[in-house]
């Protein structure tokens, strides 16, 4: 993906994450909104779909808001292929989410 394309799904990912937990965990949502200057921590990871379904279904079993991103597969993107592109995870803490992204890799 272009530098243009990954930011854009990586937005789409903590869009949806965030709309999940405002829904499903308002007072970790009301926590993070508070941080300041700017809420929350925020890492680009990078994982292969193997491992993003792994830690789509081990974020599922914690409880921790979570959103996949599908792209649509417009015909300018992935061969018009709706395309898995993006996880969004929390708002949550790190020991929440370490055990399962320290697979990952910083983007």
């Amino acid at each position: 993906m272009s530098p243009g394309k990954t930011a854009s799904q990586a937005g789409h990912a903590y869009l949806g994450a965030f709309i999940e937990a405002s829904r499903k965990t308002p007072d970790a949502v009301a926590v993070y909104s508070s941080e300041h200057p700017t809420p929350g921590t925020k890492v680009c990871l990078k994982g292969n779909l193997n491992t993003l379904r792994r830690a789509q279904e081990e974020a599922q079993k914690a409880g921790i808001p979570h959103c996949l991103i599908i792209d649509s597969g417009c015909k300018n993107f992935f061969n018009g292929e709706p395309t898995v592109t993006a996880l969004g995870f929390g708002p949550a803490t790190e020991e929440q989410l370490t055990p399962f992204l320290r697979r990952l890799q910083v983007l």
